[in-house]
């Protein structure tokens, strides 16, 4: 069973070198244990999704840029993610403020090529 997803959650992206965090703002209510709970909608770069180390994707213009530079050597650069649309699936029976409760299944997707992952929901609570 998909588990509820909160604020500290730990996240992952494929074109990251370094584990990243969620952050969930205090508005969303929270679960049971008084920790603000995620949404579908928590997808906003650098308030909720954090950066993921050094970005190894070259098409990150920078990472193109500093690869080209080095002739050709993958040469990463600082992740700075772009998220551009919400976490799916989310929950289908729970939601927050009339948004879909984030569950551990879910996924989002960075501009760059990358895909973000939950790795640690922060919570035991089952929510489908």
């Amino acid at each position: 069973m998909p588990k509820l997803v909160v604020n500290g959650a730990k996240l992952k992206c494929s074109q990251g070198a370094a584990p990243g965090t969620l952050t969930v703002l205090p508005a969303n209510g929270t679960d049971a244990d008084e920790t603000p709970a995620a949404t579908v909608e928590d997808y906003v770069p650098m308030t909720n999704v954090g950066a993921f180390g050094m970005c190894q994707s070259q098409a990150n213009p920078a990472v193109a840029a500093a690869t080209a530079a080095a002739a050709g050597v993958l040469t990463p650069q600082p992740c700075v993610p772009v998220t551009t649309s919400a976490w799916s699936p989310g929950s289908s029976v729970v939601t927050i403020q009339g948004m879909k409760a984030l569950t551990d299944d879910s996924t989002c997707n960075c501009t760059w090529n990358g895909t973000i992952e939950i790795t640690e929901p922060g919570t035991s609570v089952d929510v489908d």
